[in-house]
Formats: structure tokens, C-alpha cells, sequence
């Protein structure tokens, strides 16, 4: 397994956004400390193209894009870099300091490490669910939160994100050609089933390649393949120290 340590990098957006006082805000969840070297008191012109690649699009309404074209003011939240055990409860905290960032002056947010945004109603909504969530309603919340999902790669739907929450990411085979509105659906909610497993289930510590999966008793078995993280290199945001879990066809 490699030695690198994923970190959150948050981007936030606002207008006439104190930075010192956003900072402050942040530091009062414990952990988090602005990147003084890239925040500035700027409009950055990339940021509409950023964020509609992003997958702001699921969730953002006009007001939430007129934020994004209107923001004067970039700042960008670390982490420390996080070991794997530690994981699950910085991303918590985050969630709860991104909604608080947002009820305090900030207009829009993205996560630089999983590549994901949402809109101010549903950043809003998540914290709100997590925050007195526990186990299994506790890691869907998360993992809506933070993991992008799905991305198609011309052979599998897999994720980006799930190294944020001490875990490996996970993916299904589909083929070449992406799957039809109502198969896709399907496919992701495997994917959740299998994220909210490994993040929730003691016995995925112990998962061995080639082991079953079933979404359900009666549902069909799949079989899971495990690897390391080809698509990032170590010193990519995105790159999965956990590698993946990948569920195949029997």
C-alpha cells in the first residue's frame, strides 16, 4: 500500500469574502487552515469552467452559477493530510465547516481533492443529514458529500472521493458504451451499496480478491476485484492510497 496521505482541498467562493475571518471560522471546527498561498482577494475566471466539470450541474440552480460568475474573492481550506483512520471524521467535520462557511458569507464550494460541488441548498442539506446521523445514514451523507460518482472510463463507473473517507474507491464493470438513464441508476446504487459497506461493515477489512458480493440475499452475486490506484499518480489530489474494490460478473 503506498505511504502517501490523502488531504481535503477546499475552494471557496465569495464575494467581498473575508479570508482572515473564513480561516477563523474554520479553525473553530479544528484542523483546517487557509492556504494562504493560492486564496486571494481576486476573481479567478477558470472558476465557471471548473466547476461545470465538477458535476455542479446535479445540484446548482441560476443563483448558485450567478455566484460562481460574480465571486471576487478565492479561497482554498486544507486539511492536514489525513491518516486512515482519521479520515471519516475530518470529512464529517469538513461538511459541518462548509455549511457553516456558507451560512456565514461564502457563495459557492468545490472539493479539489475529488473534483465535486453541489449547490448552497444542497451542501446545506448534507451537513444538515450528517449532523445527527450515525453509522450507515452517516456514510451515505458523506459519500454524497464528498465522492464523484459516477465517472465512466470506457470500461467501468468508478469513483473519486472514497480515499477522503479512509477507504478504497469503488467500481462496477459496464462496457464501452455508457449504460441507458435506468440501467445507470441501477449501477450507481450498487456503488453506494458497495461504498457504504466498506466504510460501515467490519469485514471489509478483510476482503480478499475474488470474495462475493450481493446487494441483497436474493440478488445476483457479484464477484469483487481488488487493485491498486493506476489512474493518479502519488502526488495527484485524487490519487487513492486504498486502491479499489471492483465489482465484476460472475
Amino acid at each position: 500500500m503506498s505511504e502517501a496521505f490523502p488531504r481535503h482541498v477546499l475552494c471557496v467562493l465569495g464575494a467581498g469574502l473575508d479570508l482572515s475571518e473564513m480561516e477563523r471560522t474554520a479553525a473553530g471546527f479544528g484542523g483546517f487552515v487557509l492556504d494562504r498561498e493560492y486564496s486571494e482577494a481576486e476573481p479567478d475566471p477558470r472558476m465557471p469552467e471548473a466547476f461545470g466539470a465538477s458535476m455542479a450541474a446535479a445540484s446548482f440552480d441560476e443563483a448558485d452559477w450567478a455566484a460562481v460568475r460574480s465571486h471576487d474573492t478565492v479561497g482554498y481550506l486544507l486539511s492536514a493530510p489525513m491518516m486512515r483512520e482519521l479520515a471519516f471524521d475530518t470529512s464529517r467535520r469538513l461538511l459541518a465547516v462548509t455549511a457553516a462557511l456558507l451560512r456565514s458569507g461564502a457563495t459557492a464550494v468545490k472539493n479539489e481533492s475529488s473534483g465535486i460541488a453541489h449547490g448552497r441548498d444542497c451542501w446545506l442539506a448534507l451537513a444538515d443529514r450528517a449532523a445527527d446521523a450515525t453509522d450507515e445514514a452517516l456514510a451515505d451523507a458523506l459519500v454524497s458529500a464528498w465522492v464523484k460518482r459516477p465517472i465512466h472510463d470506457g470500461q467501468v463507473l468508478y469513483t473519486c472521493g472514497m480515499h477522503l473517507l479512509g477507504a478504497p474507491e469503488v467500481e462496477i464493470e459496464v462496457g464501452e458504451d455508457p449504460p441507458a438513464e435506468d440501467r445507470l441508476i441501477e449501477l450507481v446504487a450498487h456503488l453506494d451499496a458497495l461504498a457504504i459497506y466498506l466504510l460501515t461493515d467490519p469485514r471489509a477489512e478483510e476482503i480478499e480478491d475474488g470474495a462475493g458480493f450481493r446487494m441483497a440475499e436474493d440478488a445476483p452475486r457479484w464477484l469483487l476485484r481488488t487493485g491498486a490506484c493506476d489512474r493518479y499518480d502519488e502526488d495527484d489530489l485524487f490519487f487513492n492510497p486504498y486502491g479499489y474494490v471492483r465489482l465484476t460478473h460472475v
